[in-house]
């Protein structure tokens, strides 16, 4: 691309990019990564260090990697980009972009900001209860993409309540009605059979972790929103993408190639729609139908393996 099309960063950098990082980079000879440049806008995301080192390297183009996503991610993938490489971000700054994806991603858990920022997780329980204004929210989405209820405690008691109801239904199908994880229902099960109330005191599970965990899938809630379900595929995949067992294998990494490609957010829809000719229709809905039956019968598969280990 060239240089000149491109508009200056939402950089998390308080203090702006660093001249002796540029003259470093410029001087290094060494062929840098593409800088990442969010398409709608073509603000650079990540890379400004980068870009003012070609400058002044006298380049008038740049590779680069486009991002479609809106404003609000792209500035969270800023802050996850220059968290993981380049000039790291002070604690102040890493706090100022804390604040600032708690108010436009209030469905995160103070544990997935805090992977984001580089902060733990009570440095962001800290900065959420000091803003203000915040978007109230029943749930929040956490690092591994599972949808918990901020009060842990009406799961478990709503799993009591079916468990005494319904004494010989499979655990499985308790916590699916209840809207929390297995272990959780099993852990209801065994405090009712030890005349124990079902919500440990003080609201902290038997393990000790702040709040009864209670995961509720997103196709299994009654009213799912889009959003909601968009944020949690994306850090779904970004979780998958850091996984080692996935990472460091050929078929692995296929899996997620293909589970990226697959991953289309909803501003893309349109613009993938308007790109099918009217003469090739009825050929894309077959192939589409049958790549969702593949996916289907590949997520039912694995369902039927988990229960099997259960």
């Amino acid at each position: 691309m060239a240089i000149s099309s491109l508009l200056p960063a939402d950089s998390p950098r308080l203090a702006g990019e660093s001249s002796d990082h540029i003259r470093l980079l410029a001087e290094s000879g060494a062929r840098l990564p593409p800088i990442v440049v969010q398409r709608s806008t073509m603000r650079v995301i990540d890379g400004m260090h980068r870009l003012q080192a070609a400058l002044l390297c006298g380049e008038t183009e740049i590779e680069v990697r486009f991002f479609d996503g809106p404003e609000k991610d792209s500035f969270v993938l800023a802050v996850e980009s220059n968290i993981t490489h380049g000039l790291p971000l002070s604690l102040r700054e890493r706090a100022t972009a804390a604040e600032r994806i708690i108010r436009s991603h209030a469905q995160w858990s103070n544990q997935a900001i805090g992977e984001i920022t580089g902060l733990d997780a009570k440095t962001i329980a800290t900065l959420r209860q000091s803003a203000e204004d915040l978007p109230q929210v029943d749930a929040r989405i956490g690092r591994d993409g599972r949808v918990r209820p901020v009060d842990g405690a009406k799961g478990r008691r709503l799993a009591a309540e079916l468990i005494a109801e319904h004494p010989n239904s499979p655990l499985r199908q308790i916590a699916h009605a209840a809207g929390v994880s297995l272990g959780t229902a099993s852990d209801v099960r065994r405090r009712i059979r030890s005349d124990q109330d079902p919500v440990p005191a003080g609201g902290r599970s038997v393990h000790g972790q702040p709040g009864a965990p209670c995961s509720v899938p997103e196709p299994q809630r009654s009213s799912p929103d889009p959003k909601a379900a968009e944020h949690r595929r994306r850090i779904v995949l970004q979780r998958l993408r850091k996984d080692p067992s996935l990472r460091f294998n050929e078929v692995g990494r296929a899996l997620l190639r293909w589970l990226e490609v697959q991953a289309v957010e909803d501003k893309e829809w349109e613009r993938l729609l308007d790109s099918v000719p009217r003469h090739c229709t009825a050929a894309m809905v077959e192939l589409a139908r049958g790549c969702s039956e593949v996916w289907q019968e590949f997520a039912a598969q694995l369902e039927r393996r988990e229960q099997k280990s259960a």
